[in-house]
């Protein structure tokens, strides 16, 4: 087999993966477009949320694959190794959103000094946000890359939601109770309203028993309780609940718990992707849950404060916390469509714990 190849699973079932050999290299690119190696990407439960969610957010549709199957997209960085586009030289490189494969092809538009757009024609009604490539300048730094690519779109998503959250005013709410306190993109919620919005409500984070006491040593949240412990919560202050994991017996327990004193119930990541649907005939009680989706915020803040207004105070946010993430997460790396899949299978399972991070040359 070829050392080209495009990482591929089931839309029905990601646990069903497949390695689709690919011109790589060799392939030949149209007028206008650029031929990239990707040299690594991140894994995180972002991923995974990205392929459960495959067909209701389009995730699918920025590389398609045929057959039933999907190439779910990951954030990384690549080399342009042929070049057809004005602007774009061979030898730059290039951070994004790219296939879990050895190579990639995109077309650039609206190039400008600090990176471009893909406008590849299918992908103009996809999000935009996923349509962004940065050009990265100087020397490479493969540290700071592995840990951008974790990062930044998690970090993101934590960002955005604490200012929607923090403009709303949490919805009259006086206690945010999030679930997966020790995941990545939750922690990043954490660090964001201390940090950023100085701690405009009471935080808690409700974790299992084996992260309890990791979480807490982040000091990320202002009170840590194990999901057995949820009854320990104050249930007559008004609360709004951030599902971080998607399980939905907890999501029954916690709106069960706060009842008529929830005031809403936001999904963010859906971790726990096999347990998102409860079961049928199951009431929810409270509040009808809503998804943050972080591109539609992305537009709203772009409008109001203009591109760079709102990636310079992403950039400087994300910084912070990627500093302070070095006290306590360990980037563990790997190469090959095995490593791919292993990680992912290890994501789906529950099996990567908190305090690291997964980065994969392809």
């Amino acid at each position: 087999m070829s050392d080209s190849y495009d990482f591929a699973v089931r839309r029905d079932d990601m646990r069903d993966t497949s390695v689709l050999e690919s011109a790589g290299a060799d392939q030949e690119i149209d007028d206008g477009q650029i031929l990239l190696e990707v040299d690594h990407f991140s894994l995180t439960a972002n991923n995974v949320t990205y392929g459960a969610m495959g067909e209701a957010m389009s995730y699918w549709n920025f590389y398609p694959a045929s057959d039933g199957l999907g190439r779910i997209p990951a954030w990384g960085y690549a080399s342009v190794v042929n070049s057809k586009a004005e602007g774009i030289d061979e030898g730059a490189r290039v951070f994004g959103y790219f296939p879990m494969s050895t190579h990639a092809v995109l077309e650039p538009g609206r190039i400008r000094e600090t990176g471009f757009t893909d406008v590849t024609g299918y992908r103009a009604e996809l999000p935009a946000v996923y349509n962004e490539y940065r050009l990265v300048r100087g020397e490479k730094d493969d540290e700071r890359e592995r840990l951008v690519s974790i990062f930044m779109p998690l970090y993101g998503t934590s960002w955005l939601l604490a200012d929607w959250l923090n403009e709303i005013d949490f919805g009259g709410a006086a206690q945010l109770v999030a679930s997966s306190a020790s995941s990545k993109t939750a922690l990043g919620l954490g660090h964001a309203l201390q940090v950023d919005f100085d701690s405009p409500i009471e935080t808690v984070g409700l974790t299992s028993p084996g992260n309890l006491e990791f979480t807490k040593n982040t000091k990320h949240w202002d009170a840590v309780v194990t999901y057995d412990d949820l009854d320990s919560i104050d249930a007559e202050t008004p609360t709004i609940y951030v599902d971080f994991g998607g399980n939905a017996e907890l999501r029954h327990r916690v709106h069960s718990h706060f009842g008529d004193r929830l005031v809403a119930s936001v999904a963010v990541g859906i971790a726990d992707w096999e347990s998102m649907v409860p079961e049928e005939g199951a009431s929810l009680p409270g509040p009808q849950p809503q998804f943050f989706f972080a591109p539609d915020r992305v537009v709203k803040r772009n409008a109001d404060w203009g591109e760079e207004g709102l990636g310079e105070r992403l950039a400087k946010s994300q910084d912070r916390f990627t500093d302070r993430s070095r006290e306590w997460m360990e980037v563990q790396t790997g190469s090959g469509p095995d490593a791919i899949r292993e990680s992912l299978l290890a994501l789906m399972d529950g099996k990567v714990p908190p305090d690291r991070g997964i980065s994969v040359n392809p």
